[in-house]
């Protein structure tokens, strides 16, 4: 799967953008060169000038499954890159080997490929790792202890933390900051080769501990923790921190903009500090890339705390990380999402230097503009009632099936008609029905008539009921010679339609009925339990039945029930011989105030 090719639509301005025009103007990264492969100063220099334009990168840590505010930020940097000439590399930041798994790798790889971006550009993959990053990095550290830029630290993590002040109080110099080179050179070497336990000592730049910035206070580079990483094994013993790693990442990939969200800023200081310090020691190349930040996207009604939705899955209060409700990527996919309009909701909202907060029906509104153009449609029957019509063996005979047709889809012939028949028995929805019909009510009641869709005409002349006095079945007559679409069907004025099954070719499916996963807009604001806002409602499962077309759908086959809204056949679950369907969204905002 590739990149859309070329906007979908013409794109909202926005400062990133502006920016960007500004700078291709003004051609500060047109002397740039490309090593072809990510590399060190010297590796680039050799290469030739660099083919992209821009270069961006998305850079997940491999400890979850992606959600719905990480597709904001893949929509924004693969766009930017497809809108300005670039390419936007997919990076794996794995500098913490205890909470990165394998898993985690695959489900990312699948979801940016699912949101319909790819990282291959003219034959080549810009699928990256950090880890593969970390010989440098090692080097990098080197450099910085040789320059009198970083020093070994002994201090117990409490002590630090105690030392490094507060916003209203500078930091105290730690007692080894005075260390030489050779000694801090040493000290970092007997880290590397496992010679002290873990948190025994760190490296850490030594910048300004009195900076108003506490992110410059002589920050940790390296780490001693004994863990198994899922790309280098037990090669390392120290790993470097991720606000180490990361700008060295974007430096050795060419990164030219180095997008993240407003959490970030602060750490831009330190950011543009450690690139300056090893491009003057000859280590990168220059123009240097740069960081901005824009504002997280959040959504309402949803939560998108890793460690949140983590407890969702090992509480089992969802069914798994792909569990519909959740807003993860896979279990949108799995509800039915469309990458369209996923990507259509994120690129609408534009980037901005402030977080916003967009309402949940923002992004059902994408997905039914979406889905409008390009679900066929089919009759379903969610709440089974039976209706019962008493004259059809007088009307046409023991046994007759009438057959009916209507377009697969109203506005794309293409996609042909659908065929179905009808016979004396049929099944409608329970709420099509009322005794004693409150006003305004025009479906079936005794002494009214309606048409079921693309069939006929009926009058009720009243129902069946059990002992309990529930009712089981009601009962109808045919209004003869009104069949939809021939002649003097219309002769027959009525004022409801209602949607149906014939019983005699009705396939059974389970329903999956699924809705919001919390009833408050923000589940998790201030110190509320956000399990305390789940929506008891958020999924119910139902038996109904569906049109004899619908036998034999693959898994993942969109289709609008008429009247009940969009679904899907289950990715999962879903089989020929008993066939699964999730409800998308309704064909209305069912939440709207």
């Amino acid at each position: 799967m590739s990149a859309p090719t070329k906007p979908e639509s013409p794109k909202p301005a926005n400062f990133l953008r502006t920016l960007i025009e500004r700078e291709q103007q003004e051609g500060v990264y047109a002397q740039r060169r490309w090593g072809g492969t990510p590399g060190d100063g010297a590796h680039h220099a050799a290469g030739g000038p660099d083919p992209a334009k821009v270069r961006l990168r998305f850079p997940p840590e491999p400890n979850g499954y992606l959600h719905i505010g990480h597709a904001k930020s893949i929509c924004l940097n693969f766009g930017l890159a497809r809108d300005f000439g670039g390419v936007c590399h997919l990076r794996f930041d794995d500098t913490n080997p205890e909470k990165e798994e394998q898993e985690y790798v695959d489900a990312i790889v699948e979801m940016v490929h699912w949101l319909g971006w790819s990282w291959d550009v003219n034959g080549t993959s810009h699928l990256y790792y950090a880890s593969n990053y970390f010989d440098f990095m090692y080097r990098a550290a080197e450099y910085l202890i040789g320059a009198g830029l970083a020093y070994v630290d002994e201090q117990s993590a409490e002590q630090m933390r105690a030392n490094r002040g507060d916003f209203t109080t500078p930091g105290t110099d730690s007692p080894y900051r005075a260390r030489s080179a050779a000694e801090n050179l040493a000290r970092f070497r007997e880290m590397r080769d496992g010679q002290h336990a873990d948190g025994a000592m760190v490296l850490r730049a030594k910048i300004d501990m009195a900076s108003p910035n506490i992110n410059l206070r002589d920050p940790a580079l390296y780490r001693i923790k004994r863990a198994h990483h899922h790309n280098t094994g037990d090669k390392w013993c120290i790993y470097p921190m991720y606000t180490y790693a990361h700008p060295i990442e974007d430096a050795l990939e060419n990164i030219t903009h180095s997008i993240c969200t407003l959490e970030f800023e602060d750490q831009r200081p330190f950011y543009d500090w450690l690139l300056n310090a090893l491009a003057d020691g000859g280590l990168l190349q220059r123009p240097l890339p740069k960081q901005h930040e824009f504002g997280r996207l959040n959504l309402t009604y949803v939560i998108t705390s890793k460690r949140k939705l983590k407890a969702l899955v090992d509480e089992k209060i969802v069914g798994g990380w792909d569990d519909p409700r959740m807003p993860t990527l896979a279990g949108m996919r799995r509800r039915g999402y469309t990458p369209e309009a996923v990507r259509k909701m994120a690129e609408d909202t534009g980037a901005s230097k402030t977080n916003i907060w967009v309402d949940y029906s923002v992004l059902d509104i994408a997905l039914r503009d979406d889905l409008e153009g390009k679900a066929p449609r089919a009759m379903a029957v969610i709440d089974p009632l039976k209706l019962k019509l008493t004259n059809w063996d007088t009307l046409f005979g023991a046994g007759h099936r009438e057959p009916c047709q209507a377009p697969a889809h109203p506005h794309l012939p293409e996609l042909g008609t659908r065929q179905f028949s009808l016979g004396p028995e049929v099944w409608i929805e329970r709420d099509d029905f009322a005794e004693a019909p409150p006003k305004g009510f025009f479906r079936l009641f005794p002494g009214n008539k309606v048409r079921l869709k693309y069939g006929m005409v009926v009058e009720c002349t009243g129902c069946e009921k059990d002992a309990e006095g529930r009712v089981t079945s009601v009962l109808a007559s045919v209004v003869p010679d009104t069949k939809s679409g021939t002649p003097g069907a219309d002769a027959v004025k009525v004022k409801g339609t209602i949607t149906w099954v014939g019983v005699h070719e009705a396939v059974p499916v389970e329903l999956r009925l699924y809705d919001r996963l919390f009833s408050q807009p923000q589940p998790d604001a201030g110190d509320r339990d956000f399990r305390e806002a789940l929506n008891p409602a958020s999924m119910t499962v139902v038996q109904g039945y569906v049109e004899p077309a619908l036998a034999a759908l693959p898994a993942e086959h969109r289709v609008q029930f008429e009247r009940h809204g969009y679904f899907i056949t289950d990715r999962k679950d879903h089989r020929a011989e008993a066939p699964v369907f999730n409800r998308i969204t309704g064909l209305k905002d069912s939440w709207a105030k």
